[in-house]
């Protein structure tokens, strides 16, 4: 009696749970067919869950929460292509599980491709399997049955696919509400598919609160760019335009606000359109290849001659005369150009902070407002500071006049001179020409702003200067920072890294003196105390004849292989980890990061120890590959140099064409870290970055 008491009570319970849980269940699935072909069909399975309960993906940790599972019933009707797709889950560091969990909330869906096999309508069974939590409790996990009711193939559809490339997508819905466990009938209006890819936001409320945070990023980004490179030279540019426009103020600012404008559209619609058109290795061409450095440093030479008063320029009189009659309606060529050679000069270093939204933009037919909301937010920030200085002028007009306004354009020029250099050395070191070694490089510099101190003093003059009677507060500080400046590149010449400006400058290995080279030289396979009868070793000798090693080179003091297939057999018989880093001969940021990152002592260390190194270049088009190592890209174009394998290796396996960008692998090609590396001078993040690839290579 006892134990049927306590039957029907557990009994009672079960049914009072279920019966609550019907009522009350946080989950609410739709089921969507949407036809894709005469041949294949996706599957979509769209989730609404209330507020502040979460589900948890498929890939969670085996340390975690259980994970979401999707079971199918054998049919011959159809075969499954791939396995259920779920979009980018909200990943949070658990106190509890001691890991990393993902989940999603809100709305979201996962998508699953099947094949038919057969034209008659047939149906998808199956069941998931899933957990349930919010902030409090949990609700057990259970099996929740599914079906799609996929239907014939019309006559007007198989006369599409025999006529044409692509169909229209036709799309019916069987809304599915598995509250209750039941199925519902098909609706007769079911709900736009909901278009979602792997990297969109989970949810719509945690969707806007992402593109809202990416938008302010792209912004802090743009404004950051200013004091890059490639950017802060073309502030002369711009304050010696306006400075010379018109006396009209009211046409000056809306020459310099339709200049701001410009700027954003150009990044915003023209950068999108470059990316559509030509895809995204486009942006690393312009990066990269010597030929638009190489029109770079010529447009700043112009300027530097200019600004020297060698010559003036000016438009063409006809476009000036078009302009003037057209003042009261905008005048607004010249403004415009600008801000094209701004943009266009800018992408050596704004290309590389921009090229993962373009990554996407370009790649996905879902994720199109992260791409424009990236482009938009960093042009903003980029045409921001430009803008207020293009006001600026029209207030420097209105002080006192003389000649401090000439030793402006000279100071101007020796900084337009300087700059332009960087240009031609990227297209220097593109041709491998060895005209601009490091060594040149500082001597020039070294030369250009000694000549910038004496001008400041007053011990040279240029036309248009007057008599220097005194030397003001200004100018001593300003000749201070010139002198100072050319005191600490001094140790450059004899291989100082001069981490300050490691992103101006050639490589390293450029560098014919190298003081640390040479020491390394001469203790290479040799013990770390130099005591012959210890064991540990500082460098393992790598074989010399590793492809590409007579036209690569790695920073000095470190040594690895060029070719991946090459590093993942070495790592295999040495039982190492491989650090790939993706770099490129004229990135600015790659030899940031090795002079003021890699160089640090825990750092060098690990690198030098642990790890089979390899050096991926992505912009060595120069290098052509031998036939049996050409690569088809998802194209089905075959890439037949150096740059183009390793930036499509990069891009496809990785979802990234920016450089630097540092991965850790197994010999297998299994990443053995949470996250990737980007571009960051933390030195404490990228040693904990190598330590997380070695612990997880330890537990293989």
């Amino acid at each position: 009696m006892k134990k049927s008491f306590a039957f029907l009570s557990l009994a009672f319970f079960l049914v009072l749970s279920m019966t609550s849980f019907a009522q009350d269940n946080p989950a609410h699935w739709k089921f969507n067919v949407k036809e894709i072909s005469a041949d294949e069909v996706e599957l979509q399975f769209r989730l609404s869950l209330d507020d502040g309960w979460h589900i948890y993906s498929q890939k969670s940790d085996p340390k975690g929460p259980i994970p979401s599972e999707y079971t199918f019933e054998e049919s011959s009707d159809y075969k499954r292509v791939g396995s259920v797709v779920e979009p980018k889950p909200h990943e949070e560091m658990d106190d509890i599980f001691h890991c990393v969990v993902r989940s999603f909330s809100g709305n979201v869906t996962f998508r699953q491709k099947i094949k038919r096999n057969t034209d008659k309508a047939f149906e998808v069974k199956g069941s998931m399997y899933y957990q349930l939590c919010n902030d409090g409790s949990c609700i057990a996990p259970d099996d929740v049955p599914f079906s799609f009711k996929v239907q014939a193939v019309s006559k007007e559809m198989l006369a599409q696919q025999a006529t044409a490339d692509e169909v229209e997508t036709t799309e019916t819905a069987e809304s599915v509400d598995t509250a209750g466990g039941s199925l519902s009938a098909v609706e007769d209006n079911p709900m736009p598919t909901e278009e979602i890819s792997a990297s969109e936001p989970a949810s719509d409320h945690n969707g806007q609160k992402s593109l809202l945070g990416l938008f302010f990023g792209a912004l802090l980004a743009g404004i950051i760019t200013m004091f890059t490179p490639c950017v802060f030279p073309m502030i002369p540019m711009t304050v010696n335009f306006f400075m010379h426009s018109s006396d009209n103020k009211r046409k000056n600012r809306r020459q310099a606000t339709f200049f701001g404008l410009s700027i954003v559209f150009i990044f915003a619609v023209i950068g999108a359109l470059l990316t559509l058109v030509f895809g995204p290795d486009s942006l690393n061409f312009i990066g990269t290849h010597g030929i638009p450095n190489l029109i770079f440093f010529i447009i700043f030479f112009v300027f530097a001659l200019s600004f020297f008063g060698l010559f003036e320029i000016k438009m063409p009189e006809k476009w000036v005369n078009a302009s003037d009659e057209q003042a009261d309606k905008g005048g607004l060529m010249a403004p415009f150009f600008i801000a094209l050679t701004t943009v266009l000069v800018s992408f050596s270093c704004t290309g590389p902070i921009i090229s993962a939204a373009l990554v996407e933009f370009a790649t996905s037919t879902t994720n199109r407002w992260i791409g424009l909301v990236s482009m938009l937010g960093f042009g903003i920030g980029f045409a921001l500071p430009f803008t207020l200085l293009a006001f600026f002028p029209s207030v420097l007009k209105n002080m006192k006049s003389g000649g401090w306004l000439n030793s402006v354009k000279i100071v101007f020029a020796f900084l337009e001179l300087a700059f332009g250099l960087k240009f031609l050395s990227m297209a220097d070191q593109y041709w491998t020409w060895r005209l601009l070694d490091r060594e040149v490089y500082l001597a020039l510099w070294i030369v250009i702003f000694a000549l910038m101190g004496f001008y400041l003093l007053g011990k040279l003059k240029f036309k248009g200067d007057e008599e220097v009677q005194h030397i003001g507060v200004i100018r001593l500080f300003l000749s201070i920072a010139s002198f100072s400046f050319v005191v600490y590149m001094i140790p450059g010449m004899f291989g100082a890294p001069l981490n300050g400006i490691s992103g101006f400058l050639p490589p390293m290995d450029t560098q014919d003196f190298n003081i640390e080279r040479s020491i390394y030289e001469s203790t290479k396979n040799i013990s770390i105390s130099g005591n012959p009868s210890e064991s540990t070793v500082m460098f393992d000798a790598l074989p010399a004849d590793r492809k590409y090693s007579d036209r690569l080179h790695m920073p000095s003091g470190f040594q690895g292989f060029y070719d991946i297939d090459e590093a993942k057999a070495w790592a295999k018989e040495q039982g190492k980890p491989i650090f790939i880093d993706f770099t490129g001969r004229n990135c600015n940021n790659c030899r940031e990061m090795e002079q003021y990152v890699w160089a640090t002592p825990e750092a060098k260390k690990l690198l030098n120890e642990e790890f089979v190194m390899c050096a991926l270049y992505c912009d060595m088009n120069d290098i052509d590959l031998a036939e049996q190592d050409y690569v088809t890209d998802d194209k089905g174009r075959t890439l037949k140099t150096l740059g183009r394998k390793n930036l499509y290796y990069q891009r496809h396996n990785f979802n990234m064409i920016a450089q630097p960008y540092y991965v850790i692998i197994d010999a297998e090609g299994n990443v053995l870290t949470s996250e990737n590396y980007s571009y960051s001078r933390d030195v404490n993040k990228f040693v904990a970055f190598l330590k997380e690839g070695v612990a997880n290579y330890g537990k293989k």
